[in-house]
């Protein structure tokens, strides 16, 4: 049966966003050249009316930073087979299928992980209409700052938050204040979340010439509305911005953080490939001007 075609146009602003990821793992998916496979993904994007182009030119770094994710939560699944993960402002992510459905051991053949949807009412909306149904993932509609979802996992289980495309939307004190949170609610638990420089930050707060990011291939050219992807699409503000350099600060700024790492994505296509761009960017005087990836180990 043919599934009805959905509206993609309903989300705007940083909901939207959510649409930009999807198409790029879509795409990188697709791509006969990848390593990363993400059916599902594709399969949303067919399902989704939405005028992609205006996200410019698909691009690596969403896949790359979706398959990184996926390496660390299978890692901490291994050794916490019962944990729970909580992926904050998940969007269209479609993590929990690419890892094999992980509430179900199969070793066991009982249920296992738990795993908690948390983002806005309309995405979780989108959410519920376009993805499998499956009984130990809960969909929680309400922003990442709101605490109420720090009361639901188990911490004697084992926590694993997900924050893919997350931290940068939101305000300093608001990131620092929740990572703080989640360190003393979930002792043993590891957060990831992936981060622009500051200089991009910056770049997207104010108007000015419209330059190529680090992450995009889209061509360069010139405007006076903050960052943009396409003529028809201007990136949301981003007011938080972290450096590799200040990642690392974590460990003796925040209580309970045991551990901070500096996750490098798989390599990928073309310049994504291992060589002398990736040598060069993380360089001592380079690494703080390119996009991050973060895991967090809390004590306990």
């Amino acid at each position: 049966m043919i599934e009805d075609r959905i509206d993609g146009a309903t989300l705007d602003g940083v909901a939207a966003t959510c649409l930009w990821t999807l198409r790029n793992r879509a795409e990188e998916s697709r791509h006969p050249g990848s390593v990363f496979a993400d059916p599902l993904a594709e399969r949303l994007q067919r399902r989704i009316s939405y005028d992609y182009a205006r996200f410019g030119k698909p691009d690596q770094i969403h896949p790359l930073r979706a398959a990184a994710l996926d390496f660390a939560l299978r890692a901490y699944l291994d050794r916490h087979p019962a944990a729970t993960v909580v992926a904050l402002g998940e969007g269209l992510q479609t993590t929990y299928w690419r890892l094999g459905r992980p509430a179900v051991d199969w070793r066991l053949g009982r249920p296992a992980v738990d795993w908690l949807s948390v983002d806005l009412p309309p995405v979780i909306d989108l959410r519920r209409r376009v993805l499998p149904p499956e009984p130990r993932v809960t969909s929680i509609p309400a922003s990442a700052l709101d605490r109420a979802w720090l009361a639901a996992p188990d911490p004697a289980r084992g926590v694993f938050i997900s924050a893919e495309g997350l931290f940068m939307y939101l305000e300093r004190d608001d990131v620092l204040a929740l990572i703080a949170d989640c360190a003393a609610r979930f002792p043993g638990g590891q957060l990831f979340f992936d981060s622009i420089p500051p200089w991009l930050s910056r770049r997207t707060l104010k108007s000015g010439p419209r330059g190529r990011p680090p992450f995009s291939t889209s061509p360069e050219g010139t405007d006076n509305s903050g960052l943009r992807l396409s003529a028809g699409y201007t990136v949301p503000p981003m007011p938080f911005g972290l450096t590799v350099s200040e990642a690392a600060r974590l460990l003796g700024r925040i209580p309970g953080v045991a551990a901070v790492a500096d996750v490098q994505p798989p390599p990928g296509r073309g310049a994504w490939r291992p060589g002398t761009l990736r040598r060069l960017a993380n360089l001592p005087g380079l690494r703080d001007l390119r996009p991050s990836i973060t895991l967090v180990t809390f004590a306990g």
